[in-house]
């Protein structure tokens, strides 16, 4: 918690007391839209020391204070009006308790004694919010501002992180008070994980003849990447990750055998499928990266690490359950083990299913577009994705070397994160390389962020792969509803080079293979905002591809 010694006893109203506690809170930046019910706030910044950011829409406001806290590791901000700019924030709120990113909304509200009248803009933003925040708060008293943002802030980066709301009414923001004392909020340490726990979990270890580390979105949650790394070199145990796990463990470690699951690699599931111990460090058997659960990994036991001690047993029932510090529970159980044919067997399983990007034909393959596009951007990169085709071909084909370089909906699956998502890690990362990849489906969700972009000279990089249709879902539509093709067709999409261009953004297109490495020296060259336009064959589809309902081992290719 903030020292707020140096503000109390002095009076001012509940706007400028939560002004004045995001301050102390050493927030810098904050995302938004302004409003009726929010506007006693937007009154009080304009004598502090906080840059907002005007988005164009609320959604913008919160994916880009989403994207601010994964790049930052800090709390992200945003706030709206009531009614309408409360519920827009929503989509962002829920993303960032899906993906447990730390993120404080701060909505504004009727006054109090309209709450529950229907009032105009009025909605129970506090009640719609619940499933979706770690806490919610309603401030009835302006001594109380204060203190609620600061136990807020607190509540949102401690334990495993995740958004919190404050719901400000206009008479509370405008009332005079000096603010009560904040209490001191506990921060929740990680313990150390318990000791015979850790012992048995020793024993196993020694014991196993094929051991796979299943790393997920957690390890980066926890800044526990280096004792990860440390574990996995000391150990030699081959590693998996989850599509949030990835960069967790260096691309090119040579036990690293990708991303497994739905879209995952052969390798990476095969050598699941195979193994005889699962550590599974900071992930949570997701769905999308098991398959048919009853059936993944079937012949392992499993140590499951993790902060927050709900995750273990949750789908998957542990040997062993490490609740607590991840790093002290890794330094704890690291060992040199005698694993040597299981370490070739998973070399032989990355070797024979290496990625090709020899495609035939001279249409852009974006495999290997963005494969190049990420060895040229460097290893200090961030790329924020959308959701679909893009999204896959991204944690496939990107060498991500840090969790916190890679923003993508994980748990939602929200289109149109991409770009507000960019503008937030690249305010709050001003001089990192960061790119866009989207879509022509996901660009359009959000694509009114193009002029704060412009409007704040954010250097974006943005690559719109354009399909001309929603293509994940015309895949599954191919798949697995016999080519009956529901409204997904998207060929009567805007020429996006105008589009960007109408809102002062630098644009260009490309459409042939040839023209991709002058795009992406173009791309990366550029000062300011660019985007460019790429087109790709409507019929591409994501591969590998595990049905659904269907074990991780009975993986689809091109060939199927």
């Amino acid at each position: 918690m903030a020292d707020t010694g140096a503000i109390q006893n002095t009076v001012r109203s509940g706007a400028q007391w939560l002004v004045a506690a995001l301050e102390a809170e050493g927030i810098d930046i904050l995302f938004g839209y302004p409003g009726g019910a929010i506007m006693p706030v937007y009154d009080a910044l304009v004598d502090s020391k906080l840059r907002h950011i005007l988005v164009r829409h609320e959604q913008g406001a919160a994916l880009a204070a989403d994207g601010y806290a994964r790049a930052s590791g800090r709390i992200g901000v945003c706030l709206a009006t009531s009614g309408p700019g409360a519920t827009n924030l929503l989509t962002g709120i829920a993303n960032a308790y899906l993906d447990s990113v730390p993120m404080l909304a701060i909505t504004g509200q009727v006054a109090s004694g309209l709450m529950g009248t229907d009032a105009f803009q009025e909605v129970d933003i506090f009640g719609m919010s619940l499933p979706v925040v770690k806490h919610s708060f309603i401030v009835r008293r302006a001594e109380d501002v204060a203190a609620t943002v600061h136990q807020a802030c607190a509540i949102a980066r401690s334990g495993r992180p995740g958004p919190v709301l404050i719901d400000l009414p206009k008479d509370i923001a405008l009332a005079r008070a000096a603010a009560r004392a904040a209490q001191p909020h506990p921060a929740l340490v990680p313990l150390a994980p318990n000791a015979a726990a850790l012992a048995a979990a020793h024993a196993l270890l020694t014991h196993s003849e094929r051991p796979l580390l299943y790393v997920g979105g957690g390890v980066g949650m926890a800044r526990a990447e280096a004792a990860l790394r440390a574990f996995a070199a000391t150990t030699g145990i081959p590693s998996v990750c989850t599509l949030k796990g990835l960069g967790a463990i260096d691309p090119d470690a040579p036990g690293h055998l990708g991303m497994l699951g739905m879209h995952g690699s052969p390798a990476a599931n095969h050598a699941v499928q195979s193994c005889d111990l699962l550590l599974v460090v900071g992930a949570r058997f997701d769905d999308r990266a098991t398959g048919k659960l009853d059936t993944f990994a079937p012949g392992a036991r499993v140590v499951h690490i993790d902060v927050d001690a709900a995750e273990i047993g949750k789908l998957r029932s542990a040997q062993i359950a490490l609740a607590g510090s991840m790093p002290l529970a890794l330094a704890a159980l690291a060992q040199p083990l005698p694993i040597a044919p299981w370490r070739e067997h998973c070399a032989a399983l990355r070797a024979l299913y290496a990625n090709r990007y020899d495609a035939p034909g001279a249409d852009i393959y974006a495999p290997a577009l963005l494969r190049d596009l990420s060895l040229a951007a460097g290893d200090q990169a961030i790329v924020s994705c959308d959701v679909g085709q893009h999204q896959m071909w991204v944690a496939q084909h990107w060498h991500i070397h840090s969790p916190h370089a890679h923003l993508t909906s994980g748990g939602l699956g929200a289109m149109g994160y991409g770009l507000p998502a960019a503008l937030g890690a690249q305010l709050a990362q001003p001089e990192a390389r960061v790119i866009c990849v989207t879509g022509d489906g996901s660009i359009m969700m959000n694509i009114q962020e193009l002029a704060t972009a412009r409007r704040y000279g954010i250097p974006v990089k943005i690559v719109l792969l354009d399909n001309a249709c929603l293509g994940m879902v015309r895949q599954w539509q191919e798949l697995f509803f016999e080519e009956r093709y529901s409204e997904v067709d998207l060929s009567d999409n805007p020429d996006f080079v105008a589009l960007a261009q109408a809102f002062g953004i630098e644009a260009f297109g490309i459409d042939t293979r040839a023209q991709v490495p002058g795009a992406i020296q173009r791309l990366l060259a550029a000062r300011g905002p660019i985007l460019c336009h790429v087109r790709i064959d409507p019929r591409a589809n994501v591969w590998p591809l595990v049905p659904p309902g269907k074990s991780n081992g009975e993986m689809m290719d091109s060939a199927a």
